[in-house]
């Protein structure tokens, strides 16, 4: 296999291999969203999925890079140092290498990891420092360190230039990787939700990053009937409307609280967190969860 930028596709997947065969955490991290790592196996191995990802790989060495180096402020213990100081406590927390992290000016509330497997960063909206307090900024850096902790950095890259091709040329092309992509997307967006937790500790902290998100604006924020709002997960439930989310790369929010809720029922959690060694196994939360995220049922 001949190397695109730095990465041979074959290279990487025997590293990922080796990765769940052994070390820490059983070798796959075991917080993670079981259906996540099934779907990123079987990914290892399709020929197609190769082939976008060396495609997405070749872009971002020769434009993505750049493009950020020119447009973005790199965060460092003399850049930003409050945030940088979040980023060292998260990556801490998990285990990796302290990641490069840029803030770029963008009012949306949003973060997001790109790059390859050698070469990663996460991409912090301006907008979160303005609306987020340090916790709950410290859950959003959390949840893109659970990107880069469990792998999916390349296959993140591959669905965001699959996607901007779409938009420009060839979309009937592209369109069934980019529906596969997001399917996995909304798996390995439960997976580092987790990561959000373990980081912070606090699930309120985390459920309030996640309304944050959704809402955009602190001061609908505090107004927010978080119960409320879950109730129309029901809802959502029902009607053919429900089936636009097969074409997210994100589960619906109200599905991520719940989701969440369970994980801190896990014994793993719990155990972390200095309650007690009890608590439902990960498959069981992984059960349960599988139920929350259906979108047919």
């Amino acid at each position: 296999m001949a190397r695109i930028g730095q990465l041979d596709f074959n290279h990487w997947v025997a590293d990922r291999k080796g990765e769940r065969a052994g070390g820490e955490d059983g070798g796959e991290h075991a917080y993670a969203y079981a259906l996540d790592r099934q779907t990123r196996v079987a990914f290892d191995t399709a020929r197609p999925v190769q082939l976008a990802t060396e495609a997405a790989v070749r872009a971002f060495k020769a434009f993505g890079k750049n493009e950020l180096l020119g447009q973005a402020v790199r965060i460092g213990p003399r850049q930003f140092p409050r945030v940088h100081a979040l980023v060292a406590s998260c990556s801490e927390s998990l285990g990796i290498a302290l990641p490069t992290v840029y803030v770029v000016n963008n009012p949306v509330l949003n973060a997001g990891t790109l790059g390859t497997n050698d070469d990663s960063f996460i991409l912090i909206h301006s907008a979160l420092v303005d609306h987020m307090s340090d916790l709950e900024l410290k859950s959003v850096i959390g949840h893109e360190c659970g990107h880069i902790h469990n792998s999916h950095v390349v296959y993140l890259t591959t669905l965001d230039y699959l996607t901007k091709m779409a938009g420009v040329f060839l979309s009937w092309v592209v369109t069934p990787a980019i529906v596969a992509l997001r399917a996995w997307s909304r798996r390995a967006e439960i997976t580092s939700d987790r990561a959000a937790l373990l980081c912070v500790g606090d699930p309120a902290v985390v459920t309030r990053s996640l309304a944050k998100l959704a809402l955009g604006s602190q001061k609908l924020y505090e107004q927010l009937d978080l119960e409320v709002f879950l109730e129309q997960h029901a809802e959502s439930r029902e009607g053919p409307g429900r089936l636009s989310e097969l074409f997210a790369s994100h589960p619906w929010v109200p599905k991520r609280v719940l989701a969440l809720r369970v994980f801190e029922q896990s014994r793993l959690f719990r155990k972390r967190a200095g309650l007690g060694d009890d608590g439902l196994s990960m498959k069981e939360v992984d059960d349960k969860v599988q139920d929350i995220l259906k979108v047919v049922t």
